[in-house]
């Protein structure tokens, strides 16, 4: 149906590179701190530290994985969206729609196979570079740093499988193409539509459910054994698992509440009308800006509370924690990168969908334009709909971030000597207010210049385009 890369899947790409770059990177930089704990035990208890860099490498790679799989998911579920026409003229002249559900899927698998393999040469090279200059600098000492080992290749094979397994997933819609929406205008599902699916709702409650308990637990075992993290990543990741299958129930109730702040001109009210009238669309607009919101939101949460469960411990324990300090500003600083790689991730996510999205939508804006809407109108109601998109993706992501960094924290650290116990959530003001600034420079950014190409085209020109 397709070239086996199409100029569309540039986002998978660029995912599944991020993410395979990002697992490559924490494994040869665990190897390497391991080496260094292990040589200079300045704890005094090498194994201890070690066992838990392992744990959050593992933690680290499974979140960079399952990031790559939902956001690969949505990516190719837009795709398929915009190619809905096309696959049912496919279906019309005789084609299966198995059929053009493997080559989307085998689109999926070349992209998760280019951008991986990129992506493992750059996380190696960065980590191989990094350290030559921290040996250079005479910040860590000269030792037998090796810039490759048989374990990056596990983040790699799981991340062309992931890539793979979420194109098979997204594609599913192709199943749903009827050959008569080639010759008929196909529309995406309105609300009622949305919300009048019973399996799929009670789905999502299910997986938030029951890893929102599982979430509990990881806190509860955390208090006795750090090992709780391990059980409160998997129940992060069903539970999140549940806010993606459930978002477009989610998202439309969240658009409600920021919908009013945005005016009451013509363009606005139609901005915020098109935004709750297409659920689908909504939703696969603004869940890559909301994990990416989630995640980092997460990070800084969990850094906040890290640096406070072990102040506190070493204030009722100073002698137990003497030399600690620079394995904890090695920890913050790796969580300051997961942080920025976090916002790296929310950035593509946001700008491939809303571009992909406003490309997709020139019919519709030729008909507002040929009902007499001027251009700039067109592109004020564009961005000021991206807007509303971003401000409620922003709300959900941090409410969630806040509430699984906090569990990260707990579940990790509860267990050490002189832990707090429970501590109050660490809110950084700084973190929100650059998600909020950063979030409304690239709503700006990704659905003006496409929006300013799609109304460029005459409005009877628009109106032709299927």
């Amino acid at each position: 149906m397709r070239p086996a890369l199409s100029r569309e899947q540039f986002p998978t790409i660029l995912v599944a590179a991020l993410s395979s770059s990002f697992g490559v990177a924490l494994l040869e930089v665990t190897q390497a701190l391991t080496l260094l704990v292990s040589r200079d035990d300045v704890t005094g208890s090498s194994h201890t530290v070690a066992a838990l860099l392992s744990v959050l490498a593992v933690v680290f790679t499974a979140i960079a994985v399952y990031v790559a799989a939902v956001v690969t998911v949505n990516t190719i579920a837009t795709i398929v969206a915009g190619r809905t026409r096309t696959i049912a003229l496919y279906r019309l002249v005789g084609a299966s729609s198995r059929t053009l559900r493997r080559s989307v899927a085998r689109e999926g698998l070349a992209a998760g196979a280019v951008g991986s393999a990129i992506g493992a040469v750059v996380g190696a090279g960065v980590v191989a570079g990094g350290l030559a200059f921290a040996v250079r600098g005479r910040v860590i000492p000269a030792l037998p740093y090796s810039p490759w080992h048989a374990v990056v290749v596990l983040p790699v094979v799981a991340v062309v499988l992931t890539t793979w397994l979420a194109a098979w997933i997204g594609s599913r819609r192709v199943l749903a193409v009827s050959p008569l929406e080639a010759i008929s205008a196909a529309e995406e599902r309105t609300l009622g539509e949305t919300a009048a699916r019973p399996a799929r709702t009670a789905t999502a409650i299910t997986l938030f459910s029951l890893g929102t308990l599982l979430l509990v637990a990881g806190i509860l075992l955390g208090l006795v054994s750090g090992l709780g993290v391990l059980v409160g990543l998997g129940g992060g990741i069903l539970s999140f698992s549940g806010v993606v299958i459930g978002a477009q129930l989610v998202m439309p109730r969240a658009l409600r509440l920021v919908a009013y702040a945005f005016g009451r001109s013509a363009a606005a009210r139609l901005a915020g009308q098109n935004a709750l009238r297409y659920p689908e669309r909504s939703t696969r607009t603004t869940i890559g800006l909301v994990i990416g919101v989630t995640l980092v939101t997460m990070f800084a949460v969990a850094i906040g509370g890290f640096e406070a469960m072990v102040q506190a411990a070493r204030a009722a324990q100073p002698e137990t924690y003497q030399g600690i300090q620079p394995t904890l500003d090695a920890t913050v600083a790796v969580f300051s990168v997961l942080t920025g790689y976090s916002a790296l991730i929310a950035a593509v996510g946001l700008v491939a969908t809303l571009s992909l999205s406003v490309l997709q939508r020139t019919r519709e804006l030729g008909l507002l334009r040929a009902l007499g809407f001027s251009a700039r109108q067109v592109r004020f109601m564009i961005v000021v709909e991206s807007a509303q998109l971003t401000s409620a993706a922003v709300l959900v992501g941090v409410v969630l971030g806040t509430g699984y960094g906090w569990a990260g924290a707990q579940s990790l650290l509860g267990s050490i000597a002189g832990a707090p116990g429970l501590i109050v959530p660490v809110l950084p003001v700084a973190v929100l207010a650059t998600i909020a600034g950063a979030a409304a420079a690239l709503t700006v950014g990704a659905s003006l210049v496409p929006a300013r190409r799609a109304t460029r085209v005459s409005p009877v020109a628009a109106l032709a385009i299927e």
